[in-house]
């Protein structure tokens, strides 16, 4: 077997593809790429390699022996080439340039606007683009289950709602969120002042998240607290919730920051404890001393907590 610097880094990084993917079309979706070009890549390395890299089974693509011992190889290269990338980064002292921000939409819509325009008049150098995206990404390396980070650039900066983050990210806690249960403001039939939450859970009609999920605390939550309570409707996320209580169906839990969008509704609870969560806003420590990284935690970072502090 030819030494791996002889080979083509852009084959291994098919051949990955197809390890990370189980198949040539889920391969190809990855590289964006017709199925007849992995192929072929594939193919080629193989020749070169003078081993068969992985069986062909009805289920997809399985590595031999020999194909587990190359895809370790790649995915160390690909580790190396992804670090590299990210302290040459990490080196940039320019204020200019992309800088992506992965968040929740609930933190997009709410929390982020102005901060974000403000940022962008202060620094028309950077272009900010920002991802939805509801899952903590670690910045550094690739999900186990996702995309490998030469297929799928990572984020540079992370603004999560989150009771937990990775040990190896830095950056700051920038407040915390507080939710409160809110009615339809003039809604006969639905409280109107704050009531204690054992009433609420005991007389109220609810809109109350789906009935599976466990993900979030407040998921969790409302398992344990709305378990006997009289629900009329799930949804999935705190926007869909503020949209349902408009129409008078029902009381729901919603972050206090969301209040001056939705001046029709009247909090008719106390902030509940349980679930108070932190903001935080991470990135990884390769970057933190780029100077766009650096200037948007400390501006927007500031813009945010500022906004966390008057919902309080």
């Amino acid at each position: 077997m030819p030494v791996m610097d002889e080979l083509d880094w852009s084959d291994l990084r098919y051949a990955l593809a197809i390890g990370v993917a189980g198949s040539l079309a889920a391969a190809a979706r990855q590289m964006r790429v017709n199925h007849t070009t992995v192929l072929r890549r594939l193919d080629a390395l193989e020749q070169r390699l003078g081993a068969r890299l992985f069986e062909r089974t009805r289920s997809g693509y399985r590595p031999t022996e020999a194909g587990a011992l190359v895809l370790e190889q790649a995915r160390r290269m690909a580790d190396q080439a992804d670090a590299i990338e990210r302290r040459v980064l990490g080196r940039d002292r320019e204020l200019t340039g992309l800088l992506r921000v992965t968040t929740a939409y609930v933190v997009m819509e709410h929390l982020l606007p102005q901060p974000l325009a403000q940022f962008a008049r202060a620094f028309p150098g950077i272009e900010v683009e920002v991802v939805e995206n509801a899952v903590l990404v670690d910045l550094s390396r690739q999900r186990a289950d996702e995309s490998p980070a030469w297929v799928r650039r990572e984020a540079d900066v992370a603004v999560r709602l989150s009771t937990h983050v990775a040990e190896h990210l830095v950056g700051r806690q920038l407040g915390q969120t507080q939710c409160r249960v809110y009615a339809c403001r003039g809604a006969p039939d639905l409280p109107q002042s704050v009531q204690p939450l054992s009433v609420l859970v005991r007389e109220a009609p609810w809109v109350a998240f789906e009935r599976d999920a466990q993900s979030r605390v407040y998921d969790r939550w409302m398992q344990q607290q709305l378990a006997q309570a009289r629900v009329r409707l799930r949804v999935d996320i705190f926007n869909a919730v503020a949209s349902v209580l408009h129409t008078g169906i029902g009381v729901g839990v919603l972050p206090t920051f969301m209040e001056p969008r939705h001046p029709e509704l009247v909090a008719v609870s106390e902030p509940i404890p349980q679930l108070a969560v932190p903001v935080w806003m991470l990135t990884h420590p390769d970057l933190r001393e780029t100077a766009r990284v650096r200037a948007f935690m400390q501006h927007v970072g500031d813009a945010v907590a500022a906004r966390l502090r008057e919902h309080a």
